[in-house]
């Protein structure tokens, strides 16, 4: 079943790394004869208190929230003509003021029944992650659709709006989310021309010391250890086959899974990961979700994140709530 064509929102706040997304946005709209959407959220502006006390008066509010939304349709405009300056098409221009950029994002994209939402990341490690990718890790945990996060890598020098056609590393765990990603990346690689590679990695078998009496016990171990795996991708590519794509090569890995797929992916020179995602909260994501979240905090290239849908429709934590202020008569 195609996943494509379908509806692409682009959300972006004008940065490096949106740039990066815009041109990965327009490319993959153009090749899928895909409808693109493109959302730009507005900083929520100062807490103004009406309170007399504060001798703020009304006039300057208004004026005040004029100003904010006016530099944010600045903003999109500009990524909107850009849009058109790499030979894209914006099927509708969002404009939102105020709230978390994830909610936003998520919001709209169930709203214009969006297929796939792509976006930028710096995808810096530590604080600077925990305050600059929270957006990208958020709409990937509550998304309904595959997520498409671009971010600064090799793809830094690059300053044309074609990316595709390119290498597709498709990494597989033979899981149901998995399942679902397969038909993602066999969709993706057939429509773009792209040379599509899949991986399954599996967890290293524990060692001893070895010694003369044990060493063909570790052997036949680690020759199951990439048996089964074989077996498995084997079955993986035959299911693309049917799909109308086809695949390139073949890779068992043994080792951390997160690091092995980043690391193969610089190998084998791939411009594109997709990988599914069970996308579930609290620790049970940390557990079950850490592959996807580190692949895409670590990888130097763009990451396709797709989730099961019966899982990814979580509610945000009500306690924290969108920044309601009025607005001025006619913003959206």
């Amino acid at each position: 079943m195609s996943i494509f064509p379908t509806k692409i929102l682009l959300a972006t706040d004008g940065s490096e790394e949106a740039e990066l997304a815009l041109l990965t946005a327009v490319d993959l709209a153009n090749r899928t004869n895909s409808e693109l959407h493109v959302l730009h959220v507005g900083e929520p502006g100062p807490e103004i208190t009406l309170n007399p006390a504060f001798a703020i008066n009304r006039q300057l509010w208004e004026e005040t929230l004029r100003e904010i939304e006016e530099e944010a349709r600045e903003v999109l405009d500009r990524q909107v003509n850009r849009i058109e300056e790499v030979g894209g098409k914006v099927a509708e221009a969002h404009l939102k003021l105020g709230g978390r950029p994830d909610r936003r994002i998520v919001q709209l994209a169930e709203e214009i029944g969006a297929g796939l939402i792509a976006l930028g990341s710096r995808g810096l490690g530590g604080i600077s992650r925990a305050l600059l990718g929270s957006v990208s890790d958020s709409v990937i945990r509550h998304a309904h659709c595959p997520v498409l996060v671009v971010r600064r890598g090799r793809q830094q020098d690059q300053v044309t709006a074609s990316i595709f056609p390119t290498k597709i590393l498709f990494a597989t765990d033979g899981s149901e989310e998995a399942n679902l990603a397969t038909t993602t990346a066999a969709d993706l690689a057939h429509k773009t021309g792209s040379e599509l590679h899949i991986v399954n990695v599996r967890l290293p078998p524990v060692y001893i010391e070895p010694t003369s009496e044990v060493a063909h016990w570790i052997s036949s171990i680690e020759e199951r250890e990439r048996k089964e795996p074989q077996q498995l991708l084997d079955a993986q590519a035959e299911q693309i086959k049917a799909l109308g794509a086809t695949v390139a090569q073949t890779h068992v890995r043994l080792g951390r899974p997160d690091e092995e797929i980043v690391i193969l992916a610089e190998e084998i020179g791939a411009e594109l990961i997709a990988i599914g995602s069970r996308g579930l909260g609290g620790m049970r994501r940390v557990l079950m979700g850490s592959v996807s979240d580190s692949v895409v905090r670590h990888a130097s290239c763009p990451v396709l994140v797709v989730r099961a849908e019966k899982d990814s429709r979580h509610h945000f934590d009500a306690s924290v709530s969108d920044a309601r202020q009025p607005r001025p008569e006619g913003a959206r």
